[in-house]
């Protein structure tokens, strides 16, 4: 089944993307992940973008802190089971008050068959509002571009930091 784009079931990834850099992200920051396969393939095609591999989710928040100094706007893209590694550097958001928007592939969550991935999948939205961040949660692909648009104008246009968790119904649960 293709959407009108002909991209087949993964039409709301490509969607996603293209409304990204249609708000000007150039910087994608990943650890890689297959949630985000899509967003961090195009990324890596895309000769205007700047995609960086990172070694640990929380350098991603500091690449973003200077991508706001240099004028530029970007995405950190993380599982949920990073947003724990990243709980100290996110209250820099706070301090520094510079924009951040990740999106955030959930585990532990709907159809999960991981015992890991429970724990700081059930926990990633309260840590991720303890930090200070504003959480938004998307579970169907007609959210998607609402959502995204919602959360861009709220760290772009206000300044704020906030999380987009893609639940497991949306992007699937693994096999495991």
């Amino acid at each position: 089944m293709a959407d009108d784009e002909g991209h087949g079931l993964e039409g709301w990834q490509h969607a996603l993307y293209d409304q990204l850099r249609a708000a000007d992200i150039t910087q994608f920051a990943y650890v890689p992940d297959a949630g985000h396969r899509i967003l961090i393939d195009r990324s890596l095609a895309d000769p205007d973008v700047h995609s960086v591999a990172l070694t640990t989710e929380e350098e991603g928040v500091a690449m973003l802190a200077g991508a706001d100094l240099g004028g530029a706007r970007g995405v950190l893209l993380m599982q949920s089971s990073g947003a724990g590694n990243c709980i100290n550097m996110l209250s820099l958001t706070v301090g520094g008050r510079f924009p951040l928007l990740t999106l955030i592939s959930m585990r532990g969550d709907f159809g999960e068959g991981n015992p890991w991935q429970f724990p700081m999948g059930q926990a990633t939205q309260k840590v991720l509002e303890a930090m200070g961040l504003i959480v938004m949660r998307i579970d169907r692909p007609e959210d998607v571009t609402p959502t995204v648009a919602a959360a861009l104008t709220m760290v772009f246009q206000s300044g704020f930091a906030v999380a987009v968790l893609l639940g497991q119904r949306l992007i699937g649960a693994k096999k495991f």
